[in-house]
């Protein structure tokens, strides 16, 4: 149990580091279905951090709170789906370019809405120890987020408010597993994702960051890595803790039971 102990320290150090995708966390390379076949179900949470730009650097912050539901079998393969729900908050979102314009605040911030998740996993095993996995996992978000912002314009009170909208992700990614004594899985590994939405302010106001025009946000980096340990504890269940990086950390947790 020393090992769980340290990799554990080593993850909440790793959260430290920033505040921290959409969609939940990867989870362990290996199914967490049974060999002969069968269902799992899961409820996780994840706080995620990004920086997404559209010519200037939009720092993006979520807490997500998702059930997730899956069927795997043969230790091999695996397919799951999640409902989630998510806040939203874009730092400088409204920040000002020039001194015409002067808005009352410059985050963006919106309350609750759902996100579908659809992902899927291979595993190969190179022992009874030693394994490698693959995953994709998409995410989509079925409702706008919104947030109005006021100020002033050369003098002049104005009031817009700014829609983020057409919300999605896709990763993918590969992962090195290692299990202990006690059947706890560490692992590690790299991934490549894409991420983008829509910002859209209605009106429109010069020099507003992103309430200034219709434009397209994405991630800045395409590229990252993720870390976690999937622990049993006992009568099914399974507790998975995670980490991943890309421009910031984020870090989730999850409560599994095996059917």
């Amino acid at each position: 149990m020393r090992t769980i102990a340290v990799f554990a320290a080593v993850l909440s150090a790793l959260s430290c580091f920033g505040t921290a995708v959409a969609g939940g966390m990867f989870g362990p390379p290996q199914p967490v279905s049974r060999d002969a076949g069968g269902l799992h179900t899961a409820v996780g949470y994840i706080h995620y951090a990004d920086i997404f730009k559209d010519g200037a650097d939009h720092v993006i912050r979520q807490n997500h709170i998702y059930s997730q539901a899956g069927y795997g079998a043969h230790d091999r393969w695996e397919i799951y789906g999640r409902v989630s729900m998510s806040d939203l908050r874009i730092s400088d979102a409204f920040r000002s370019a020039n001194d015409a314009a002067v808005p009352s605040r410059s985050d963006f911030e919106d309350r609750w809405k759902f996100f579908g998740t659809l992902g899927g996993k291979g595993y190969y095993p190179f022992g009874s120890c030693l394994g490698m996995g693959i995953f994709v996992q998409a995410s989509y978000a079925f409702g706008d987020f919104k947030d109005g912002v006021s100020g002033t314009l050369n003098g002049a009170p104005f009031a817009t408010e700014l829609k983020l909208k057409d919300i999605w992700d896709i990763n993918f990614g590969i992962g090195l597993q290692w299990t202990v004594p006690r059947g706890v899985r560490l692992y590690a590994g790299p991934f490549a994702y894409y991420a983008e939405a829509k910002a859209s302010p209605s009106p429109a106001v010069r020099g507003l960051a992103l309430a200034s025009e219709d434009v397209l946000i994405r991630n800045k980096t395409s590229a990252g890595g993720f870390a976690g340990v999937d622990i049993p504890i006992g009568k099914g269940f399974r507790l998975n803790l995670e980490t991943r990086y890309s421009e910031r950390f984020s870090l989730g947790s999850a409560i599994v039971f095996v059917y």
